[in-house]
């Protein structure tokens, strides 16, 4: 039945938001800037300025270049490498699971829609479907705004990490400030929480608005003996230019 068509306009633009929210997520991942370290020795670091990112550590410099990069030097950074922070060891897995998390939210919304566009209605849980939507959403929203709160936190405090020597970098930076990483983060998670809630809204038609009208082309009415008949709202009329033929 088509009816249903008509109450889910609103998931529809959520799983719009939610598939840009995975999409966003999926950037965060690859980003490197999570968090930018200002230096003061220079002879390295050439800019003066570090990336570090939950997966390696680059910067500019003229002295360090690493293979198939012209300008720029980069280290990755293990998971099980002693000197990884908690905060990136967290973002490492946790952003992994968000985005994991975030595409069964969309399969399940996806399948919701599905069911609701092709008249499936009558055999799938279409509620459900929504529902265990809004949840994963929201799960894959809490699980990649954890690690975000985290490195920013260590960013407003200025953290360092103890990189190891084949790394080049200082002790400590000079400051740092908040990366792309971290705010296309915050941005996906704002979309996915968004996403969830309005999957989560969702409610059937009570049973008083799924009762079938009569057409509008037809009205009904009771003969003499009491009997319902049909009387078609655009049934025809006499043309008057062909009676007066007629009666010439």
């Amino acid at each position: 039945m088509g009816y249903l068509v008509y109450t889910t306009h609103s998931q529809l633009v959520a799983l719009w938001l939610g598939c840009v929210g995975w999409t966003l997520t999926a950037v965060t991942l690859g980003l490197i800037q999570w968090r930018v370290w200002h230096v003061a020795d220079r002879s390295v670091i050439s800019s003066g300025v570090a990336s570090v990112g939950i997966w390696r550590v680059c910067f500019n410099s003229h002295t360090l270049v690493t293979a198939n990069l012209k300008f720029m030097f980069c280290r990755s950074i293990g998971l099980s490498e002693n000197f990884t922070p908690p905060e990136i060891a967290a973002a490492q897995v946790l952003v992994i699971l968000a985005l994991l998390t975030g595409f069964c939210g969309n399969a399940s919304g996806v399948y919701a829609l599905r069911n609701v566009y092709f008249g499936l209605e009558k055999s799938a849980p279409i509620h459900s479907a929504f529902s265990a939507a809004g949840v994963l959403c929201l799960l894959a929203a809490a699980m990649l705004l954890t690690p975000l709160l985290w490195n920013l936190h260590s960013v407003v405090t200025n953290k360092t990490v103890e990189f190891p020597p084949e790394f080049h970098m200082p002790l400590a930076p000079v400051s740092q400030e908040v990366g792309s990483g971290i705010v296309v983060g915050i941005v996906a998670t704002v979309l996915m929480v968004v996403s969830g809630l309005i999957f989560l809204s969702y409610r059937l038609p009570g049973r008083s608005e799924l009762r079938l009208q009569s057409s509008p082309r037809e009205e009904g009415h009771l003969d003499g003996s009491g009997s319902l008949r049909c009387r078609s709202l655009t049934e025809g009329r006499d043309n008057p230019a062909f009676q007066s033929h007629e009666h010439l």
